[in-house]
């Protein structure tokens, strides 16, 4: 359920905690405030259909900085940077005739085309990690319009610390980094809940780093091409979303669950009852009635709230690895992953 409080603009507790404002009461002063806030170097929250984004100006050096800084970000890992319509990226990054027709059909909406940049872009190589690419999207809804307003694209990796769950409501984005930074948009639950496929055009495939918000086989049916699966551990970081070990709780994660220990907190799909779950300490479902989508835009907030009912392990049932499904496998793959020490 999304958090009540959050409305209107208000100091969501005393001392340095971020300033929260709505969306949907206060547009407006929500853009004023966030393009003030970002003129200054400084990120922002901001709601995507995704997940929430920690933005930040793709052109000034100290303000990427500062979101590798507030993340605990590596700064190996590229940041995807936001634009406001198909016009604006042009600008920065050389589109192929198959990009375009991917940009065309899929933007604004969850997709990142990975694309060379243009000769002095204007984007800083900070955003992009060193490389001569660059990530780019254009985000609907609100994300779109406060880029517009800006009149800079915006880096932007999900507002949470680095390598942890990533936010789906504004409530998360305050509980992990609100007393980091100034600013946090309330844009209400994020409709697809996780973030972007990105995908690089090759002359003969496109190359899939990350599955997420649009379907491999949609992507397919728009290019007319195969798409090309990542190659598993090793492969270099291209794009966000790479590390083996990402989006992760404190509780240790058991996939294609099929039997719990007592306390154990259960993430299940379309009703599928395990063993040993009358004594879970937290019984959740992804979607009862097996819709891969309303799956997707619960899985972070649902990850979030296990670990915080304070179980040591986090057991999930199978989920099927088709469409969005992909996406959600993937994540949770990374979520179970070994950590680093």
């Amino acid at each position: 359920m999304q958090d009540t409080l959050l409305t209107g603009k208000q100091d969501v507790a005393s001392g340095d905690m971020a300033r929260c404002i709505s969306i949907e009461t206060a547009r407006q002063e929500a853009i004023t405030e966030a393009v003030a806030v970002l003129s200054r170097g400084l990120p922002v929250a901001v709601p995507t259909e995704t997940v929430y984004g920690l933005a930040a100006d793709a052109t000034d050096p100290a303000a990427i900085t500062r979101i590798y800084e507030t993340k605990g970000r590596p700064r190996f890992n590229p940041l995807i940077c936001h634009m406001a319509d198909l016009q604006m990226a042009e600008r920065y990054a050389v589109f192929d005739p198959v990009s375009r027709r991917l940009a065309e059909r899929f933007w604004p909406g969850p997709l990142t085309l990975v694309l060379p940049l243009k000769p002095e872009s204007g984007i800083h190589p900070l955003a992009t990690a060193g490389l001569d690419t660059v990530g780019v999207r254009v985000p609907q809804g609100f994300a779109g319009d406060l880029i517009r307003a800006f009149g800079h694209p915006l880096a932007a990796p999900s507002a949470n610390s680095s390598g942890k769950i990533s936010p789906t409501t504004a409530r998360h984005v305050l509980d992990d980094l609100g007393g980091r930074i100034e600013l946090v948009l309330d844009g209400g639950p994020c409709r697809v809940g996780v973030e972007s496929t990105i995908v690089r055009v090759e002359p003969d495939r496109l190359r899939l780093l990350r599955p997420g918000g649009i379907a491999v086989d949609a992507l397919e049916e728009a290019s007319g091409l195969p798409v090309e699966r990542p190659a598993g551990a090793g492969a270099a970081i291209e794009a966000p979303g790479m590390l083996a070990s990402h989006y992760a709780p404190n509780a240790a994660m058991q996939l294609e669950a099929r039997r719990i220990a007592p306390g154990d907190a259960l993430i299940r799909f379309a009703g599928v009852s395990v063993e040993g779950e009358d004594d879970a300490r937290l019984v959740l479902d992804l979607s009862p009635r097996g819709d891969l989508a309303e799956a997707a835009a619960n899985l972070f907030d649902y990850m979030k709230k296990a670990d915080a009912s304070g179980a040591a392990h986090i057991a999930v049932t199978p989920v099927p690895n088709r469409g969005l499904g992909e996406a959600i496998n993937d994540r949770l793959k990374r979520a179970a992953a070994p950590r680093e020490s």
